[in-house]
């Protein structure tokens, strides 16, 4: 017959995926009991409905089935509760020797690399391309997350079909996940309408932006995707001065006027010395449908020659597609497939640290 004392030992080697950690150790084992060959262990999870619950669950039987044959183990899930997240804020912080106004994300976030995507002009379709950018290096196994630093006029929870609130939990704000897994992160999931204006000035942008880095938990990230709102003043200036950017992609569109403005990203990336990996005009063309005959709606582009005058890379360039309009409204960006974006990101993996 097996113990309480066994069972509690064998639990020790299931880690929580993502603070690394043995699940006792956090105190996330509220009970364990042992009837015979029967035994329930009750697991209290750091959020309620954690995105990684199917898995500690999983492990957590596996453990306690390998101490004898025959075991019936039951996994009881529930969630902290206020007392027990305290207690476990309040060891981690002495352990990281961290005020106790001091959150812990910025501590514990593992985020590898950061790329910006900015466009200095709006309506290029910057948030799209950020979305796609995030779902392709999502669909090749990384583990992706989007900031949504267009505190203003967000729409990348749209974009991804998110709408549940970002939870608290004891290292910080935990952001949603999107169906295919990617971590969002935007003020819109904050407010009580998805429509409700954001008037907010210069300062108050710069905190919320600050705030998503340092107290959301990111966890481990192969990559965050910073989507940045268009122009160059106070929110691509945080951005690019708080946050650890290791590239910047630029969007842009055919027209002249875009071209000049887009120009002036380029300038501030270069001024504040964050590498441009490279440069994708959007909306370059349309594709008629009955005869496929291609229209340059916009006049013809110069991205090439301005992606060779900053001395980076062009990325490519992407038509007008109304399916494309289609997926973003219905939140579901993950679904859409594109060959010409699919060559984009194969460009873009490789800059990623």
């Amino acid at each position: 017959m097996i113990t309480t004392e066994q069972v509690l030992d064998a639990l020790k080697k299931v880690m929580d995926p993502e603070i690394h950690r043995n699940i006792v150790e956090l105190g996330m084992v509220r009970e364990a009991q042992v009837n015979g060959t029967d035994v329930k262990v009750t697991i209290a999870l750091t959020v309620p409905n954690c995105p990684l619950q199917d898995t500690i669950a999983k492990d957590a039987a596996q453990a306690v089935d390998t101490l004898a044959d025959g075991l019936n183990v039951e996994i009881a899930l529930t969630a902290m509760t206020e007392e027990e997240k305290q207690r476990l804020t309040d060891m981690l912080r002495r352990e990281h020797r961290q005020e106790p106004a001091v959150s812990l994300a910025g501590q514990m976030n593992k985020v590898k690399s950061v790329i910006a995507v900015m466009s200095g002009k709006g309506g290029v379709g910057k948030s799209t391309a950020a979305a796609l950018l995030a779902a392709g290096l999502r669909r090749k196994g990384l583990r992706v997350g989007v900031l949504d630093a267009d505190i203003t006029g967000p729409s990348i929870p749209k974009i991804f079909g998110v709408h549940e609130a970002p939870l608290m939990g004891p290292l910080g704000i935990v952001p949603p996940l999107s169906r295919g897994g990617v971590k969002i992160m935007s003020i819109n999931l904050m407010l009580q309408a998805e429509d409700d204006a954001v008037i907010w000035r210069g300062p108050l942008i710069t905190s919320a932006i600050k705030q998503f880095w340092n107290d959301v938990f990111w966890g481990d990230l192969d990559v965050l995707v910073v989507d940045l709102p268009p122009g160059t003043s106070d929110a691509a200036l945080t951005v690019m001065q708080n946050l650890p950017v290791n590239g910047a992609v630029i969007v842009t569109s055919p027209q002249d006027l875009a071209d000049m403005v887009v120009r002036k990203a380029a300038n501030m990336a270069e001024k504040l010395s964050i590498p441009i990996i490279g440069i994708i005009e959007n909306m370059s063309y349309a594709i008629c449908p009955h005869c496929g005959e291609r229209f340059e709606i916009f006049g013809h582009g110069h991205v090439e020659e301005m992606a060779q005058s900053f001395d980076t890379q062009f990325l490519g360039s992407l038509a007008l597609d109304p399916d494309l309009a289609k997926v973003c409204d219905a939140g579901q960006i993950e679904a859409y497939e594109n060959l010409d974006f699919d060559e984009i990101v194969e460009l873009i993996q490789p800059r990623i640290a």
